[in-house]
């Protein structure tokens, strides 16, 4: 017979060896999107006539709002820039056909949900994106670093943070009503871990992970999926519109893989291969991450990035 401590590790050990299969079962399923988390043609359309999009001018945003008018949903889009806004409007309504709805709206400033609320108040909304978002420089840089922190501490609060918070508040209640909807909260892969250099953005990030994963528990039984999509590296104004790779993806190929993974959890990283990154800076020990030779690399190879594009002090998505 086995001994008391025999029968500890041999439990031990059973216990390890499940957690790694579900861990193992997870990973396969996630591989695999189209036959583990199935949508019906007609998935977004049956949460609501109307999706909204934040931050809907340019990259992730607008490419969002494309795919869904092309799933049949009239969309609302939302950036500070009328012009811009105006011409994605067309473009999505010669193409696909469905209603838009213009909204002109700077996330960075204060008291403009009341007028947001106002311009929402009578859609059957389905789909939420929140996508806006900024960081305070392209370039890494230490917190104290930049020339005017307290302007750029409210910028990036009030965008990455409050805007999010904001706009659920306004949108969640009607799908509650309704008992389903489906809210996306575009967070960042750098948000995985404690992220020196840009250690605001990065912070702010992680709120939008954790809002977003409370928030799916809260409202889980009442029919709606809110879930965080963290992605890596996607060919955008944020980044320099740097080259697509394996890595690097574009707006299109990272929105048309992310949203085959809503029913994936609260949280994806939206595309295979961000999710090895993202398994892979967890594995890497912070103490290497962290030193000095490390984040002077990284500023760097970012400034030698940034030096062949176009120089800008706020980077957002708009």
């Amino acid at each position: 017979m086995m001994s008391g401590m025999e029968w500890v590790f041999t439990a031990l050990g059973a216990v390890v060896v499940i957690y790694y299969g579900v861990k193992l079962l997870f990973f396969t399923r996630m591989l695999y999107p189209k036959r583990w988390f199935p949508l019906p043609k007609s998935f977004f359309l049956s949460m609501g006539e109307w999706a909204v999009v934040t931050g809907a001018s340019e990259g992730i945003g607008r490419q969002y709002a494309f795919v869904l008018a092309e799933q049949g949903m009239n969309v609302v889009i939302m950036s500070r820039t009328k012009v811009t806004l105006d011409k994605v409007a067309k473009e999505i309504s010669e193409t696909t056909g469905r209603m838009v709805k213009v909204v002109v709206a700077d996330f960075t400033k204060d008291n403009i949900f009341t007028d947001i609320e106002e311009e929402l108040k009578y859609l059957d909304i389905g789909v939420l994106v929140n996508n806006v978002g900024m960081v305070p420089s392209a370039v890494p840089r230490r917190f104290l670093e930049d020339e005017d922190l307290d302007q750029t501490i409210m910028r990036i609060i009030n965008c990455n943070v409050r805007t999010m918070v904001k706009m659920c508040k306004i949108i969640l209640p009607g799908m509650e009503n309704r008992r389903k909807g489906v809210i996306v909260n575009i967070a960042s892969g750098i948000a995985s871990i404690p992220f020196p250099m840009y250690s605001l953005y990065a912070a702010s990030k992680i709120f939008v992970e954790r809002f977003s994963q409370g928030l799916q528990a809260e409202y889980r039984d009442k029919g709606i999926i809110i879930q965080a999509v963290s992605p890596f590296g996607v060919s955008t104004r944020m980044v320099g519109y740097q080259p697509t790779n394996m890595t690097m993806l574009s707006p299109q190929d990272f929105v048309k893989s992310s949203l085959q993974y809503i029913r994936a959890g609260d949280k994806t990283y939206g595309t295979i291969c961000h999710m090895f990154l993202g398994w892979l800076l967890l594995a890497i020990p912070s103490k290497i991450l962290h030193t000095e030779f490390m984040l002077q690399g990284l500023k760097e190879y970012v400034e030698k990035k940034q030096a062949e594009k176009r120089p800008s002090s706020v980077m957002r998505e708009t």
